[in-house]
């Protein structure tokens, strides 16, 4: 899942373009590249309960319940794990010409087939960010029917809804910078006492984010959420993986976020992608939303019960492909500052701001040393 990752000297800021950005509306779709198309439809459909839209030998589109267009997720089979594409859906046709425009004055390699890269999506255009992400965008689409009402079809724990991605990059400022460039806004972010920060979630949909930078090795996917009703679906599918004898599936919780209040559980696909099951979050559409900005050693933010997070989903996300369907190379986090405050901020430094570690509980304690050793 996680190549060896190379150093690389500091980047330098990304320019902002003087062509209009994309007006971007969601996050609609994510390409994913598994080495069994077979176990891996079996855990998306039978196990997770997304929808097949349409397959192939070698393809398999799925959608969640509420979802009226073809397609949120593609399943393609190939030899190496990893993400072909985070797609985002565009207001009007004219945005494509936007988004060719706007990521060929940042340099980057931009290509675009009217036919659409997928089933299902018509003109679409495709690049490789400036951070390193292959990145799509559409508006035209193939309608389907909206199983919203379809109850008989419904699962005890139905994925009504792709929600977010969660991308990790080297340089966390410099990729929110770039994403506000595309139209992005920040709702919540990780800041230390001098303002550096550790990560944001962003958003073009009244909600709390379509994406996620965290800071890491990258490029890579931390993760890709598809959102339920309601925290009790999220306990039916743990249920459901117990009965299956899959709940070594389960990476991390159920749980709640601080960062977005949302309920929240992580797990590994056949390949060891990391699939969030996302709920309960809030409404930002006002203009004068409000920045959420949480202290980066409040280990609240990352569970609000105070939960330790287990190491994997620190360390382990998945590969992103070039356009020519290559990995790209996973350049390292050179900050040592920010690495510092980093391992001691994972989820094991304070609940109450001013308490030292001798005056936690022993048993937390014993996490508190074991964030230090990550």
């Amino acid at each position: 899942m996680s190549a060896t990752p190379i150093t690389r000297g500091g980047p330098e800021p990304i320019p902002t373009p003087s062509s209009p950005p994309p007006d971007v509306l969601r996050a609609a779709s994510m390409e994913l590249v598994v080495t069994d198309l077979a176990e891996s439809r079996h855990f998306y459909v039978d196990v997770l309960g997304l929808v097949v839209t349409e397959e192939d030998a070698e393809t398999v589109y799925l959608r969640s319940f509420e979802e009226f267009i073809h397609h949120n997720l593609v399943l393609r089979a190939g030899p190496v794990a990893a993400v072909a594409a985070l797609s985002y859906r565009v207001r009007s046709p004219a945005d494509l010409d936007k988004a060719v425009a706007f990521y060929r004055e940042l340099g980057c390699r931009v290509e675009r087939r009217p036919e659409g890269f997928v089933t299902g999506i018509g003109d679409s255009v495709r690049v490789q960010d400036p951070l390193g992400f292959p990145y799509e965008f559409f508006h035209d689409v193939q309608h389907v029917e909206r199983l919203a009402w379809r109850y008989d079809l419904h699962t005890t724990g139905p994925l009504v809804r792709i929600d977010h991605f969660n991308q990790v990059t080297p340089d966390v400022p410099r990729a929110v910078a770039y994403m506000e460039d595309l139209g992005f806004r920040v709702t919540e972010d990780i800041q230390d006492e001098a303002g550096t920060t550790y990560a944001a979630w962003m958003r073009r949909k009244p909600t709390v984010h379509d994406t996620a930078m965290t800071g890491g090795n990258g490029p890579r996917l931390h993760h890709v959420a598809f959102a339920t009703h309601e925290k009790h679906n999220i306990l039916a599918i743990c249920d459901k993986l117990g009965a299956l004898r899959l709940s070594d599936r389960i990476e991390r919780g159920p749980g709640r976020h601080g960062v977005s209040n949302a309920f929240y559980l992580y797990l590994r696909d056949p390949d060891g992608h990391r699939i969030e099951i996302y709920t309960q979050d809030y409404y930002t559409g006002d203009p004068d939303n409000p920045v959420v900005t949480w202290d980066v050693h409040d280990n609240q933010r990352r569970d609000w019960w105070g939960n330790p997070v287990v190491p994997s989903w620190y360390t382990e996300a998945s590969l992103v492909l070039d356009l020519d369907g290559v990995p790209q190379p996973v350049v390292a986090r050179t900050d040592t500052s920010e690495m510092e405050v980093t391992i001691g901020a994972d989820g094991f430094s304070y609940t109450r701001k001013g308490d030292a570690p001798d005056e936690l509980p022993s048993w937390k304690q014993g996490e508190y040393k074991l964030g230090h050793q990550l």
